[in-house]
């Protein structure tokens, strides 16, 4: 301990790129392991009726625990199996129709290495992820998948460091090549992450932030300026949208529509909203995404929108606040 205190930041710094370099060799030793057998676990993965079970023990353990969570989230079905639970009790959550994953950089683990029978009696197919092509998990293998590195990242070589940021990466690509091949899209993404923020901007749509009935700022065509600017001061969205006698949106007066009507020194009381609204205007429909929403307004620098339907009726408006509250600003 006392030796450590008197490193300097060179000597740490050094330590960190040595163990970076490591880490750096290991991922690049898996290159050449993307092959047959990884497009077989992909096969396997993808006739998978029902989930994809993964399982480790210690740091593996934290491995697979992350590696279903991407699974998950990107369109396979996965859940993390404790092995020491599973063989007290746990093991009733695997069925005839999954497949297991198994970590364990040894190949010889032995809370992994006792699911091996129960699976077999099942008929589940097993991807085994290990650093042993020779060792009993390996071997018992429908798919192995050889996730072995020159050395830890670890200067002793013993604590798992190299060895875990291969099995995960090995789990990444899994995970990717299973995306693709089943055509995920960010939508079906967004709809594993409804809380987060690229969920709101993929799954939020206008007509679930949009203002209406009357909280909309909605003038008719024959008012005056001054009668328009009573309803734009009601509702404060700092726009007013001008309606035919259809309530079809024909034009739109803003605060800075209002400014230049000053400038031009016109008569609020015999000014018609018909006279002084800018038309056309922007609109948008109510089943678009909020966040396209958000485009128009800034591809326009404009900071509202009516909404429309498809002929051209007047059923909402919004402004950037609406989408700051929703949160996909």
């Amino acid at each position: 301990m006392s030796h450590s205190a008197h490193r300097n930041d060179a000597e740490l710094v050094a330590a960190g790129k040595r163990a970076l370099a490591t880490e750096i060799r290991g991922l690049q030793e898996l290159d050449h392991r993307i092959d047959a057998s990884f497009a077989a676990a992909c096969r396997v993965c993808l006739d998978c009726q029902g989930r994809l079970v993964v399982t480790g023990m210690g740091k593996s353990g934290h491995i697979a625990s992350k590696i279903a969570a991407t699974l998950a989230s990107t369109g396979s079905p996965a859940f993390f199996l404790h092995p020491a639970e599973a063989s007290h009790g746990d093991m009733g959550m695997i069925t005839r129709h999954d497949v297991l994953i198994a970590l364990s950089n040894s190949g010889e683990t032995p809370e992994v290495i006792t699911l091996i029978p129960s699976i077999a009696r099942l008929g589940v197919p097993l991807i085994a992820l290990t650093g042993n092509a020779q060792s009993t998990l390996a071997r018992s293998a429908t798919v192995h998948l050889d996730v072995s590195v020159p050395a830890e990242a670890c200067p002793l070589n013993l604590a798992p460091t190299a060895s875990t940021t291969a099995t995960l990466a090995m789990g990444d690509a899994l995970a990717v090549a299973l995306l693709e091949a089943r055509g995920f899209t960010a939508e079906d993404f967004a709809r594993s992450h409804p809380g987060g923020s690229l969920g709101r901007r993929l799954l939020t749509r206008v007509e679930d932030v949009m203002r209406t009935g009357d909280g909309i700022p909605k003038v008719a065509a024959n008012l005056t300026l001054a009668q328009g600017l009573v309803e734009m001061s009601r509702i404060g969205m700092g726009m007013a949208v001008v309606v035919d006698d259809a309530q079809r949106a024909i034009g739109v007066y803003t605060d800075g529509d209002l400014r230049r009507t000053l400038d031009r020194r016109l008569d609020l009381h015999s000014s018609t909203m018909r006279e002084v609204m800018t038309h056309p205007c922007k609109t948008i429909g109510p089943r678009e995404l909020a966040a396209e929403a958000l485009l128009v307004m800034e591809k326009h620098r404009i900071t509202g929108l009516p909404v429309v339907d498809g002929n051209g009726s007047l059923v909402g408006a919004l402004n950037i606040h609406d989408l700051w509250r929703s949160g996909v600003v």
